[in-house]
């Protein structure tokens, strides 16, 4: 009886939020995960439930240096990269390289291993958005030596030599652009706007909310976004796709529906807009529709309730933390 082969897949980023779910969807499906991360804004908790497991390899490695990885490969999912403002504000080169260097470590090692790629874009390839909502063919409208520059122009120039090494060396390539995506194992003080009011109602603080709150944000539940993922790697097509959820808030109307949903009776204050903030963020998801057969199936009612539950099992200890990161190993005089 032929044996069948397991397929095996590397995926970078793997103790981060998605980085996290996407090697259990993996590992669901019967595949060999080898996770790859450095701690950088990854948590060990986040993958601590796979130790033992026979499918599941961990290395500890910096993807900007050399990536060597034993046997075969048939798939790389690169995740690995600071998320948040308030990480990529405090660590903008680490941004940089991940995004620069670690993308060409990943994709030299691709072509090695004649192993299909997947690469971790984002909505912010966009910026401040002129068109709305924003289709793939849109070029975007990005500063590039902002303060948030350093991760939209990473991203940029990530999906730049990615199609570089597909036109010129006819690597296997997907693309996925990632909207604001949420769900359990997100860190409560990372600074985006969910983990930061669900934090904020759970300590008994007032909400804060940004300029005048009329920018809007498209929330995308983490199991939708890791099934509209798994489904692109499969797919034949090689060009950005976005990912993401379609139904649009503004963050003042959000503040209500989070005050609403913790049954706690903060009010709102306002602080002054940070720099390059986009004012509006939705996806047209048509083409992931067509290509996938896919959409997002939990509610933003469901998907909060569910993230709350996780938020409120938490250490008083996680509650209270005020400094969510130390980068000072990774910052070098």
């Amino acid at each position: 009886m032929k044996k069948i082969k397991i397929k095996k897949v590397l995926i970078t980023g793997v103790a981060g939020f998605l980085g996290s779910h996407l090697c259990d969807r993996f590992l669901l499906e019967g595949y060999q995960v080898i996770g790859m991360d450095n701690f950088i804004t990854g948590d060990k908790k986040n993958i601590a439930h796979l130790k033992g497991h026979s499918n599941f390899l961990f290395i500890n490695h910096d993807v900007t240096e050399f990536i060597n990885i034993e046997g075969r490969l048939d798939y790389i999912l690169h995740f690995a990269s600071p998320a948040s403002p308030i990480d990529y504000l405090k660590i903008p080169i680490q941004t940089l390289k991940v995004g620069s260097l670690g993308t060409h470590n990943l994709l030299g090692l691709a072509k090695v291993k004649k192993a299909r790629i997947l690469i971790a874009s984002t909505s912010e390839v966009y910026g401040d958005p002129l068109v709305h909502p924003q289709t793939e063919d849109y070029y975007g409208n990005v500063n590039t030596i902002g303060p948030r520059g350093v991760y939209d122009e990473a991203k940029r120039f990530q999906e730049s030599i990615t199609m570089a090494y597909h036109r010129v060396h006819g690597l296997e390539t997907r693309i996925a652009r990632i909207f604001n995506t949420y769900g359990p194992r997100m860190r409560l003080n990372d600074g985006r706007v969910i983990p930061a009011f669900m934090g904020q109602a759970l300590r008994g603080e007032d909400l804060t909310v940004f300029g005048d709150g009329s920018q809007t944000r498209s929330f995308c539940y983490v199991d939708d976004q890791v099934e509209g993922i798994f489904r692109l790697l499969l797919s034949d097509y090689l060009y950005p796709v976005n990912i993401g959820n379609p139904s649009e808030i503004s963050i003042r109307d959000f503040a209500e529906e989070i005050i609403k949903l913790t049954m706690t009776s903060q009010k709102v204050r306002y602080q002054a807009l940070p720099i390059d903030d986009p004012m509006q963020r939705q996806p047209d998801i048509n083409l992931a529709k067509r290509l996938l057969g896919w959409e997002p199936k939990i509610s933003r009612k469901e998907g909060m309730l569910r993230t709350f539950n996780y938020f409120q099992s938490q250490s008083k200890e996680e509650l209270y933390k005020s400094e969510h990161k130390s980068f000072d190993n990774h910052n070098r005089k």
